[in-house]
């Protein structure tokens, strides 16, 4: 059991409210760093990659380590399907989750996620990057980021507009 174990938590009650993304940081503007925990004990800083590779922040919504979004379910395993194609392309996929330490293990071990999972059960990262939130969890956003640090790149979630396609990414990186 965690804090965020079962659906009804602290997390979902922050959450529960519909409200859609605001504060988003525009295209063009510099990345809003962060730090935040990665399973398997290291810690990430978004300005750690700067000079370095590009990266796609893919912000995705997942309830509990057993309960996933259905929009969001199948990106996850796309992105993991194709992360090769984006390693190719001399960039980073961080995919980042407001579940907490326990539950983000579970989710990298059951599905085999071979790429970086950082976890924000707090909910911070999501709104400094204007995620909205509805139903108990933030909503999922997909930003680039090119090498100097400027988001070159956004999409957030609507459920008429769920994801940005793999295919709409790596199109994007390849025109960095």
């Amino acid at each position: 059991m965690t804090a965020n174990s079962g659906l009804f938590n602290r997390r979902f009650a922050q959450n529960f409210i519909p409200l859609p993304g605001f504060n988003v940081p525009s295209v063009g503007s510099l990345a809003p760093n962060f730090t935040l925990p990665q399973v398997g004990g290291n810690i990430i800083q978004l300005s750690d990659y700067r000079g370095q590779k590009s990266v796609i922040l893919a912000f995705t919504r997942i309830a509990t380590e057993k309960l996933f979004c259905p929009y969001c379910y199948p990106h996850i395993l796309e992105l993991k399907e194709r992360y090769e194609e984006i390693c190719d392309r001399g960039s980073e996929l961080l995919m980042i989750t407001s579940t907490d330490s326990i539950q983000s293990q579970e989710i990298v071990k059951n599905l085999r996620l071979p790429y970086p999972f950082l976890y924000d059960p707090e909910c911070k990262i999501f709104r400094r990057y204007g995620a909205g939130q509805a139903l108990g969890v933030p909503l999922p956003a997909q930003f680039i980021i090119n090498l100097e640090g400027r988001i070159t790149y956004r999409h957030l979630f609507s459920f008429i507009d769920g994801h940005a396609s793999t295919d709409t990414i790596l199109n994007q990186l390849d025109q960095l």
